[in-house]
Formats: C-alpha cells, sequence, structure tokens
C-alpha cells in the first residue's frame, strides 16, 4: 500500500522538500505585516493584479530559460483545468485573505496568518473528500481543536466582544475562503504530473492573473474600488518589491517544488510556519501579540502537529497489516 505520509528513513529528496516548504512558509510569513502597510494606501484587487504582474513575469521568464521555445505548451494537459486552479490559487487566495486582512484593522496580519496555519487541517478533509473516505475520528478532534487556537487570536480571547462585532465574521470568513482556496491549488499541482513545478507555477499564475485584472476591471468600473492614483503607487513601491519578486515569485516557486517532494498532506504542515514568522515581524513592527493569541497559536500548531504525527503512525499500520 502506497502511502503519501513519509514512513520509511528520509531521503534526500525529501530533506530537499523540507527546505523548500520550510523557506517558503518563512518568506509568506512575512508577506502578512508587509501587506498591513500597503493596504492602507491600495485597495486589495489592484495590489494582487501588481503582484502577480510582477511575479508573473519572473515566471514566464525563467521558464523560457529553463525549457525552451515548447516551454508554454499544454503537453496533454488541460488549459481550463489549469486556469480554474490558477484562478482560484492567485485571484481567491490574494482577494479574499487581503480583503480579509484590510477588513480586520491593524491586528489583520496576525489573524490572516493564524489562518493560514488550518490549511493542514483543511488538507486532511478535501484529502479525504478526494478519496470519498472519513478522515479518523481523533484526526477529526485535532480540526476542531485547532478552529479553537484560531478562535483566541482573532478575538484576542474575549469571545463575548467578538460575537457583537460583526466585523469579526466577515474578516475571518474571507480569510477562510482565502486559505481553502490555496489548499486547493496546492493539491492541483499533482495532477498536471508531465508539468514540471516550475512549469505549473508559471502557467497558473499568468492563466489566474487573466481573471485577477479581469475581475479588478470590473471592480474599477462600478466605483467598487478606486482607480490608483500615481502617488498611491509610488508609495507601495517597496512593499511590491517584496510582495512580488520575493513573497510572490520566490516562496511560491519554493512551495510548489517543496509540494511536489513531499506530497500535499505533508507539504502544508509546513504552513504552521507561517503564523510564527507573521508574529515576530508584526512584534518587531510594534503589533505585539496579546498573552491569548500566543496560547491560541500554539494550541492550533500543537493539534496540527500531532495530527500528523498520528497521521504518520496510523499510515504505518495500516501499510504492514497490507503487507502481512
Amino acid at each position: 500500500m502506497k502511502s503519501e505520509f513519509i514512513s520509511s528513513a528520509p531521503s534526500m529528496h525529501y530533506w530537499k522538500g523540507v527546505g523548500l516548504c520550510l523557506t517558503a512558509t518563512v518568506l509568506m510569513g512575512a508577506m502578512f505585516p508587509v501587506m498591513s502597510a500597503a493596504l492602507t494606501k491600495v485597495d486589495p484587487f489592484t495590489f494582487t493584479s501588481l503582484r502577480y504582474l510582477i511575479a508573473g513575469i519572473a515566471f514566464a521568464t525563467l521558464l523560457r530559460q529553463r525549457e525552451g521555445p515548447g516551454a508554454f505548451s499544454a503537453n496533454g494537459h488541460s488549459i481550463r483545468t489549469a486556469w480554474l486552479l490558477g484562478s482560484v490559487g492567485f485571484c481567491g487566495f490574494g482577494s479574499f485573505v487581503f480583503l480579509g486582512q484590510q477588513l480586520a484593522g491593524p491586528d489583520g496580519a496576525l489573524d490572516a496568518s493564524i489562518m493560514m496555519a488550518t490549511q493542514p487541517m483543511m488538507g486532511l478533509l478535501l484529502g479525504a473528500w478526494l478519496r470519498r473516505s472519513v478522515p479518523p475520528l481523533l484526526s477529526l478532534m485535532f480540526v476542531a481543536l485547532s478552529f479553537v487556537g484560531v478562535s483566541l487570536v482573532i478575538t484576542r480571547g474575549d469571545l463575548a466582544a467578538a460575537i457583537h462585532g460583526p466585523q469579526h465574521y466577515a474578516a475571518s470568513g474571507l480569510i477562510l475562503i482565502g486559505a481553502l482556496c490555496w489548499v486547493v491549488y496546492t493539491f492541483g499541482s499533482a495532477r498536471f504530473t508531465r508539468w514540471s513545478a516550475l512549469k505549473y507555477t508559471t502557467m497558473t499564475t499568468w492563466l489566474g492573473l487573466s481573471t485577477i485584472i479581469a475581475v479588478n476591471a470590473i471592480l474599477i468600473a462600478l466605483h467598487a474600488v478606486p482607480v490608483p492614483t500615481l502617488s498611491a503607487l509610488y508609495s507601495i513601491a517597496p512593499h511590491l518589491l517584496y510582495m512580488g519578486p520575493i513573497a510572490g515569485f520566490g516562496a511560491i516557486l519554493l512551495w510548489v517544488s517543496g509540494n511536489r517532494a513531499l506530497g500535499p498532506t505533508n507539504g502544508v504542515l509546513f504552513m504552521d510556519v507561517v503564523p510564527v514568522t507573521a508574529f515576530v515581524v508584526s512584534a518587531l513592527t510594534g503589533v505585539v501579540p496579546m498573552p491569548a493569541q500566543i496560547a491560541g497559536a500554539t494550541l492550533t500548531a500543537s493539534a496540527l502537529v500531532i495530527n500528523n504525527l498520528y497521521l504518520r503512525r496510523r499510515s504505518l499500520n495500516l501499510a504492514v497489516r497490507a503487507a502481512a
């Protein structure tokens, strides 16, 4: 029985995947505090369009250099599916998460980052749905425990105040939808076996960018978001320098490559690193997490790690029984 969970001695390929995912999530974690300042100057839709335009140019240049003239051919894969995954992963993630972060206010970076740590549990549920199997009861309990930790972070330990603050529901709901979009995109990579990690990232970025720009144009035409001024674009240039080449190009390429090595169920576990990085960067910029938020982040991370260890042991036991 073949299992996605690593049960034998890790190989160099495995440790390479670990390094790639770890580096990617550190870079991703820093992007939420960076976005806190950018979102006070421009709407999340315009910023997402500019961010992935910069990253997309870098991806396309590298892909053409690495794989030659036929780099952009479909190779038998569905362009429609790639467009759907790119739209979900880049337009869905960028729009929903950063809009939710903007609505959450000054603490939005902490709220968004800890919700990224729920992605391993989302991956567990999505994987079970794809396999048409029910997750183990103990894993479902860990899912519930991780969301308890998330609730401590977003409510700052004051659940009563959050109940009377409807903005919590809107902001948190948008961020969770965005996080789920990234899980779907990550799992979708496994469908494109004839594409390299670089090609999957490049093709889906550009296909998703078509959706991002279309949505952005419609919102501007409807006056739902303002036309960005030259002064606003100039003011977010430093943020784009990080969000485009580093968190956009570098982190996403490392992420997809790492998940190819580890498998998405193992790869998404590294999203636990995102809130740690975000908490550290936020503290350095003056937004210090409250004790309840630190406790919530610890609870969520503990539930995710223990659940992954449990699933590894369970997978190993099932493999031994099948071999016997």
